[in-house]
């Protein structure tokens, strides 16, 4: 077979063992019958094949510091966990070629995602049942496919540019179901496109709720389209579709009478009234010794300690570790739940106050972000936060967002979205194990590269810088 029709490794192998023979299992067990519309709807409450998101940007974030020398060593004396110190640090490479982990699970576990979905968009119009059922399976198949595309477009692309998205390497585009195909890099701006086509497709067949979280509805489509949109830096939209997603679901989770947070007290995300869409990362756990994330002092310091995020997610580390100093991020852990990486009723409603603050409008933008901060602190300790003018709002938003979003991608996203913007352009540094790692505004570090074993199969596939 020609190189660049080679995806049996990149994709057929991993992926289709993982989805496509779940497919036929179901198509055959029991009392199913071949062909029939319901086998489509049991694939999709298989969540293990939709639900996954990349990692790699959770580690990258500037409001982790892992500075304590134990747990730098335990990081470093295992190649498990090359993939989390090498997104860390910044590297140029995170899974060398020749290594015992040279492939990027968090790709191989994306396009797995896409390869089911269009296993149910493309085969679903020709199966036997009501075309009404036939339309709301696959508008969730868009969502989810809509959603993993967003994913690796800010994974393994650099942040969407309206002036370069159209010549900016994207990630390849697999929308059939083929066994050779060419895996060339569509550009950023045909990425984009295809997220706001399949989540406007999806939007008439959806209903407005769903009974668990890990299937899309309305509210999550609404959700997808303003984070998309405000990737791309399109404030309006990405305001309107905010609006749209809180009118279905607006409900947050009371912090301010909880003393301690537990299982008991906090609901499950299949349940949880704040996602609109539940996504769960690649190798998830961060509950113990050595992954556990240790926030910056200069999150604490943002946070502050009369928050209750303070209180009831963040932890002593002495009680995860003595080999740990400070506090550590232990939501996870406190209510027995992986963290969520979808679209959420806090995420919804920062990004309507950022469009606010973007439209000269401070005031509606700290209506918003007040919003948030009233369920998020005891009554005796909650003050309404203020702006002086609109640019002052926009920096209470960004901050709102890193104390809200601490250990998921948003962070990241956000550093590359407002990488270019002058009053938000930093110089990052950490050390690690004696090396001082440093992220430049404009670095190529701010996109993630794609493994070097995939472009030995592929050719095709065009480096990042």
């Amino acid at each position: 077979m020609n190189p660049k029709y080679k995806i049996l490794t990149f994709l057929l192998a991993t992926a289709a063992l993982a989805g496509c023979k779940k497919f036929v299992d179901i198509k055959t067990q029991g009392q199913l019958v071949p062909n029939q519309t319901i086998n489509y709807r049991y694939l999709l409450n298989n969540t293990s094949n939709f639900e996954t998101v990349a990692n790699l940007s959770d580690f990258a974030s500037s409001d982790i510091n892992l500075n304590d020398a134990a747990q730098q060593t335990a990081l470093s004396g295992s190649l498990n966990y090359n993939y989390f110190v090498a997104s860390y640090t910044w590297q140029p490479v995170i899974y060398p070629l020749g290594s015992n982990i040279e492939q990027d699970a968090n790709w191989i576990r994306l396009y797995n995602n896409v390869l089911n979905c269009n296993t149910i968009i493309n085969e679903l119009p020709g199966s036997d049942g009501a075309q009404a059922d036939k339309d709301a399976l696959t508008a969730e198949a868009l969502v989810h496919r809509a959603d993993t595309y967003l994913n690796l477009v800010n994974t393994y692309a650099k942040p969407y540019n309206a002036a370069t998205a159209g010549n900016d390497l994207g990630v390849p585009l697999i929308l059939l179901q083929t066994l050779s195909q060419k895996l060339n890099r569509a550009s950023v701006q045909e990425v984009y496109n295809q997220i706001i086509s399949d989540l406007t497709k999806a939007l008439p067949a959806l209903p407005e709720t769903q009974a668990y979280n890990t299937l899309p509805s309305k509210a999550s489509a609404y959700g997808e389209l303003a984070r998309c949109y405000l990737m791309m830096n399109d404030y309006a939209n990405a305001g309107k579709y905010a609006d749209e997603a809180l009118k279905l679901r607006s409900t947050l989770n009371d912090l301010s009478t909880i003393t301690t947070v537990s299982s008991a007290n906090y609901p499950r995300r299949i349940t949880d009234p704040e996602i609109l869409l539940s996504k769960v990362p690649v190798n998830s756990s961060l509950n113990f010794f050595p992954t556990v994330l240790k926030p910056s002092d200069e999150w604490f310091n943002l946070l502050g300690t009369k928050d209750q995020r303070y209180a009831l997610f963040t932890t002593p580390a002495a009680t995860i570790s003595s080999s740990l100093t400070g506090r550590v991020y232990t939501k996870e852990r406190a209510i027995g739940e992986t963290r969520n990486e979808g679209p959420s009723v806090p995420e919804m409603m920062l990004i309507r106050a950022e469009a606010y603050a973007r439209a000269n409008d401070a005031t509606n933008a700290m209506i918003w972000v007040n919003n948030l901060r009233i369920k998020r602190f005891k009554t005796a300790d909650y003050t309404p936060l203020t702006a002086t003018d609109a640019n002052d709002a926009l920096n209470k938003v960004i901050d709102e967002r890193r104390r809200e979003f601490f250990g998921i991608s948003l962070r990241w996203w956000d550093m590359r979205r407002l990488n270019n913007q002058t009053n938000f352009q930093r110089t990052y540094t950490r050390v690690f194990n004696g090396t001082t790692y440093t992220l430049a505004p404009n670095s190529s570090r701010y996109v993630f590269p794609i493994a070097e074993y995939f472009r030995s199969l592929n050719p095709e596939l065009e480096p990042n810088p």
